[in-house]
């Protein structure tokens, strides 16, 4: 089962703060306040995963909506998979991933990309940086 990692709470937070920001310094969003309330759950329980099923509707609205803001593939278009590698050189993810990276559900798609960028090995890291800087991101179907 996928959770929703702590740091991809950070960043759901932050993109609320920066989209809402407290017209006072001191009130919160609505989408703010409910990923504060995870956070701060995790945090008092030295938790760095929440599940997501039992995530609240309106924390998971909001991380969704922050997700959708994220890139969706890892891939740079170098699948060294099809050519019989376990591990795919171009964006560090597994042969199963990729195989079936349509049918798996945010939650996992985020645990990849962090043990992909925690790994750094991938070329979309290093040798082909610039495949995978983020540009205009396209319309999901």
């Amino acid at each position: 089962m996928a959770g929703i990692h702590i740091t991809d709470i950070e960043s759901a937070i932050n993109y609320w703060r920066q989209r809402k920001p407290s017209p006072d310094g001191f009130s919160l969003a609505t989408e703010t306040r409910a990923l504060a309330v995870v956070y701060a759950l995790m945090v008092f329980h030295h938790e760095v995963e929440a599940d997501e099923f039992s995530f609240p509707a309106e924390a998971l609205n909001a991380w969704m909506t922050w997700y959708e803001s994220t890139p969706d593939t890892p891939c740079i278009a170098i699948c060294s998979t099809s050519q019989g590698d376990e591990q795919c050189k171009g964006c560090g993810r597994s042969f199963e991933e990729v195989q079936y990276w349509t049918e798996m559900r945010p939650a996992e798609k985020r645990q990849t990309w962090r043990r992909i960028t925690l790994e750094f090995s991938a070329w979309r890291f290093n040798k082909y940086a610039e495949r995978a800087a983020e540009g205009p991101k396209p319309e999901r179907a």
